[in-house]
């Protein structure tokens, strides 16, 4: 019997009964319409409604559905099914009060339930706040990303097998793009869509049953929208106070992005980078290089560290793909990889160290070619693009800048390797002309020459060793010293710096940075150690290529100021660095023998030149002698200064190395006092126990490699050797033949020659080894095949040669006659004593 119902008007009791109506379903029972018989739980969901929405929901009620909620779980699903209905039933009737009742209800069962039932109460939840976002109201989308927001907050302790996130992703994303007319309503949703995506991250990225959020198809969305925010809040720096003290979008922005490079793992960098580098590339950001560069230290100082070499490798690999984009965009990913590799710790160039320098020295010789033929396809002369001069040397400039950065995150022994590797890559004309540029000739030859040899500056710049032995091996040190004789200043000069780098080990080389007569050197403070037993053996195999590339390196005319301060600087380092009693006194005679170019009538050089080399003798002299604190010596090297200052200045450093010094018209009138005597010199230093007969020989240069080539070959052809019939057949000629004369020259050849003869055989027998460990067992049988052939032939004809009669082992016959008569036996037959068979 239905309850009795309190009087009311009857406009009154017919607006409750259609509210029943509408506000229940149909179609449930006889009881469907009666509130006292209906459920529970839709008698506590309905409670939480206030008459007014602006009243708020009823929290004594709210209290109530909670616990009933936390007591009987397996209702949940249904309270989730119904608050879901109602609110579904609200928004297309647009009570949009009652909606955020609704949705603060689900919050909070969300918040306080966590149980076996859940997940079925989540998809109710889910279904409602797509509701939301679906909608086209900014408040309803806003409303239902902060309900996804908390619910990406919470843990949830049983796995869903079947959830899908992927509306969540694609309805975020275009959030952040949202182009709504009002600035405040546009900004507000777009935050709402990076919380969103946030939360998207942090529902999925370490739930194992979830779909894989770092699949490209989610990645190409959430990636691009953070960096549309990123980019689009750049110009925006006014803010008023108030509005600091909120996260701006570009702040929420950044910190999301972070966020979710942080939680990627090793497998899921490409795919995190990968539309990084697509979005530059679309929206031409690589040109302005401010905003590219901005994104890339986000994602280093983000990921891991044991990940960066996988961006750098990427960023190497786009690089490679954008060959024959503009200078610009070349310019720009350079300059991305100096700024990585800046970031990046130490070693995390990854595993293929020496491919990194060489996608970069690739890249640097494409931009010489390039600019040498004007064109991006040399053999296409059909819409090329016009290539600017100015933007290829800035990329050029780049590179080198990136290779040095490179460079500097490396330890001593992989640096070692790099310069090896790239002194591999310098073309020799003559000798690498494979290496040489393909299209441009010998200007690109030079060209590339230059950037390879600024390329070594920027790696040996700071380099540090204690074994210069194993930093400046034969193969680096003497290709490199085979440049400071080529005609080309710049190269000569580049040479002198790499020589310096790798020299200065105690930073001494800034205060030599210019030539000047220092009257007491303690003020330079220098930092000087004892040469240990590795520097002695180096100056030993190597010091005499040094003093050459020195001396001549001083009589080249096209030698300016800046090669003589820095040969200067080289004398000075190789004193402080490398310097025994031996190699001051090979200095010493080195000085003495520039005073002596300078004075020879023989060499056509200009007077600067003259005036030049006198000065940077002087000064090192000068230097040298407060080295090695002998009194004599210093009294004598100032007595000359004094006379100079007094008659000659334009031999000293302060009035030579100057903008437009005085230059006399000749040097005819420099001798005796002006002069640093041998004699003197041999005789002072001889009283302080160093080697007067060293000290009294001149200084002559060696003879470089080549002229050794061709000298050796001159004397093989001095020796005549009897032909091979002759020393055969005839013994007396044999003995006629003169003896080779043995010379101090022939011997000194023979050592220094048994080095290289060395290096050839082991390097032979490593291309053996090589081959026989690489090449395919065909090649090998063949070639095992050919030698047994060839010794088989070689067999046949000493078995011809030896089956001749006579003598024979097997005796003689005696013929009738009285004579003997010879045998011929085969040598299969032949009986050889025991001790001859082996």
């Amino acid at each position: 019997m239905p309850l009795p119902v309190p009087e009311v008007p009857a406009s009154r009791r017919l607006a409750l009964d259609c509210r029943t109506i509408l506000d229940h379903r149909v179609g449930k029972g006889v009881c469907g319409c009666c509130g006292a018989l209906r459920p529970r739980y839709k008698r506590l969901v309905d409670n939480i409604f206030p008459e007014d929405p602006e009243d708020g929901l009823v929290k004594a009620n709210m209290e109530k559905l909670t616990f009933y909620a936390l007591s009987a779980p397996e209702k949940l699903d249904r309270i989730g099914a119904y608050l879901s209905e109602r609110l579904s039933r609200d928004v297309a009737r647009h009570r949009y009060g009652y909606v955020c009742i609704a949705m603060e209800a689900l919050d909070q069962l969300l918040m306080a339930c966590h149980c076996q039932s859940i997940n079925l109460f989540v998809e109710s939840f889910l279904k409602m706040v797509r509701k939301l976002l679906e909608s086209d109201k900014p408040n309803l989308q806003i409303l239902g990303t902060n309900s996804f927001v908390k619910f990406a907050n919470i843990e949830e302790d049983t796995p869903s097998y079947h959830r899908s996130y992927d509306f969540f992703v694609s309805r975020f994303s275009e959030m952040c793009h949202s182009s709504y007319e009002d600035p405040d309503i546009r900004t507000k949703i777009r935050m709402a869509g990076i919380k969103g995506l946030q939360g998207v991250v942090r529902k999925t990225v370490n739930d194992e049953l979830q779909a894989n959020i770092w699949d490209p198809q989610h990645m190409d969305k959430i990636v691009p929208s953070l960096l549309f925010n990123l980019q689009s809040g750049e110009g925006v720096e006014s803010r008023s106070p108030s509005e600091k003290e909120k996260e701006s979008p570009v702040e929420l922005t950044e910190r999301c992005f972070r966020e979710l490079l942080g939680r990627a793992a090793y497998g899921n960098i490409k795919n995190a980078v990968s539309p990084v580098l697509m979005h530059l590339d679309n929206h031409s950001l690589w040109e302005g290089k401010t905003f590219a560069v901005r994104c890339f230290k986000i994602i280093m100082y983000s990921i891991q560290s044991q990940h960066s070499h996988l961006v750098i490798q990427q960023l190497l690999g786009h690089l490679d793909a954008n060959s024959k984009s503009s200078a610009t965009v070349r310019a720009g990913i350079v300059e991305v990889l100096l700024e990585a590799a800046a970031i990046a710790a130490s070693g995390s160039v990854g595993p293929t160290v020496l491919e990194v320098f060489n996608t970069l020295l690739r890249q640097l010789r494409l931009s010489v070619d390039f600019e040498l033929t004007g064109s991006y396809d040399p053999g296409s002369s059909i819409g090329t693009k016009i290539i600017k001069t100015h933007g290829e040397r800035q990329l050029q400039e780049a590179v080198i800048r990136t290779i040095g950065s490179f460079a500097n995150t490396l330890p001593t022994y992989q640096r070692s390797e790099v310069m090896l590797f790239i002194m591999g890559k310098i073309p020799v004309p003559g000798v690498h002309p494979a290496l040489s540029s393909s299209c441009s000739g010998p200007e690109g030859t030079r060209m590339i020459q230059i950037m390879l040899l600024k390329s070594l500056v920027q790696v040996t710049a700071g380099f540090q060793t204690t074994n210069m032995l194993t930093a400046l091996p034969s193969s680096f040190l003497e290709p490199l010293l085979s440049f400071s004789l080529t005609e080309d200043p710049e190269v000569r000069l580049l040479v002198i710096h790499i020589l310096l780098s790798l020299i200065d080990r105690h930073d001494n080389r800034p205060k030599f940075s210019t030539i000047s007569i220092i009257s007491d050197i303690s003020v330079l403070k220098l930092k000087v150690d004892k040469c240990s037993r590795q520097d002695n053996l180096f100056m030993k195999k190597h010091g005499q290529q040094l003093y050459r590339h020195i001396y001549l390196g001083c009589k080249e005319q096209s030698s300016g100021r800046q090669h003589y301060e820095n040969l200067y600087n080289l004398l000075a380092l190789l004193s402080m660095e490398l310097a025994n009693e031996e190699v001051v006194v090979d200095l010493i005679r080195l000085a003495l023998a520039l005073q002596d170019l300078a004075l020879s009538t023989e060499e056509s050089m200009p007077v600067f030149n003259r005036c030049a080399i006198h000065a940077l003798a002087g000064a090192y002299l000068n230097l040298i002698c407060q080295l090695t604190t002998v009194p004599a010596f210093c009294q004598h090297i100032q007595e000359v200064i004094e006379v100079r200052q007094k008659e000659a200045p334009f031999l000293l450093p302060e009035d030579i190395f100057i903008e437009g010094p005085k230059l006399p018209p000749s040097l005819d009138k420099v001798e005796g006092e002006m002069l640093f005597l041998q004699s003197k010199i041999t005789e002072v230093l001889g009283g302080s126990g160093y080697n007067i007969d060293r000290l009294a020989t001149p200084y002559v240069p060696q003879y470089t490699d080549e002229d050794r080539l061709s000298k050796r070959k001159s004397i093989g052809d001095n020796i005549s050797l009897p032909p091979e019939d002759e020393s055969r057949n005839s013994p007396e000629k044999e003995e006629r033949t003169p003896a080779e004369e043995i010379t101090f020259e022939t011997l000194k050849n023979a050592i220094v020659d048994s080095v290289g003869m060395e290096e050839q055989e082991r390097e032979r027998r490593r291309q053996v080894v090589e081959k026989f460990q690489k090449a395919p067992f065909e090649e090998i049988a063949a070639h095992c095949g050919a030698r047994a052939t060839l010794l088989q032939s070689k067999l046949n004809q000493i078995f011809e040669i030896t089956i001749r009669p006579p003598p024979s082992p097997s005796g003689t016959i005696s013929s009738g006659y009285g004579q003997t008569q010879s045998r011929s036996v085969p040598v299969y037959e032949m009986k050889f004593p025991d001790l001859c068979v082996y």
